[in-house]
């Protein structure tokens, strides 16, 4: 009801209340950017993975930019809401033991962000470091984006301290933690080659992971 316009409202507003539940917790969220991301066109945000409470101040804070997330299949079914998005919002669900489907899903995602001015959320590492260290990117999926999108902007994300909450399992939470996300400068997909701009890319936001 109400399309998707209605559908990415409730689920900015179902992120939003996510983070308040965490402050609770005592978990502060610091969005460093001091950069004024192009708006008007896709970008293609990337960032470290620690925890899947990256995902809610990402969708929060870029919410004007229609972020849409790369996500394997098992997350598409028993998670209350979240499944649900991940299947109707404008994302995809890959499989990561069949490199060449997944490698055709990010080909027809890629069209379908350019066609719809939406914009990706890669997490190239493609699982989540359970102590903050950072490891080494996937890259196929990335090229991919960035050879068919050669139009976007990309945002370098470094997440910090996500971990953390998750540092006892899923019970208990980590208390008190201080997550901060510090977006790096955006630059156009054109202004290189696809694997030199992952190369960079990767450089950047490891080397502010502390």
């Amino acid at each position: 009801m109400g399309g998707y316009e209605a559908h990415k409202k409730s689920v900015d507003i179902f992120n939003f209340f996510l983070l308040r539940c965490l402050n609770i917790l005592g978990t502060n969220f610091n969005v460093d950017n001091p950069y004024k991301i192009p708006a008007g066109k896709p970008c293609i945000f990337v960032a470290n993975h620690q925890g899947m409470f990256d995902i809610p101040p990402i969708i929060w804070h870029f919410r004007k930019y229609h972020p849409k997330f790369i996500s394997k299949k098992e997350l598409g079914k028993g998670i209350p809401g979240i499944s649900f998005n991940l299947r109707h919002g404008g994302n995809i669900l890959i499989d990561r033991k069949n490199g060449r489907e997944a490698l055709t899903k990010m080909s027809r995602f890629a069209d379908y962000l350019n066609e719809h001015n939406r914009s990706a959320v890669i997490f190239p590492e493609g699982t989540r470091s359970r102590t903050g260290a950072p490891k080494k990117f996937a890259v196929q999926g990335l090229q991919m984006l960035f050879k068919k999108m050669p139009n976007a902007t990309v945002v370098p994300i470094t997440i910090n301290n996500s971990w953390k909450l998750f540092r006892y399992g899923n019970f208990p939470m980590g208390i008190g933690v201080n997550l901060n996300l510090k977006v790096h400068e955006p630059f156009s997909v054109g202004s290189q080659d696809p694997v030199s701009l992952v190369a960079q890319v990767e450089r950047t936001i490891t080397a502010d992971i502390k």
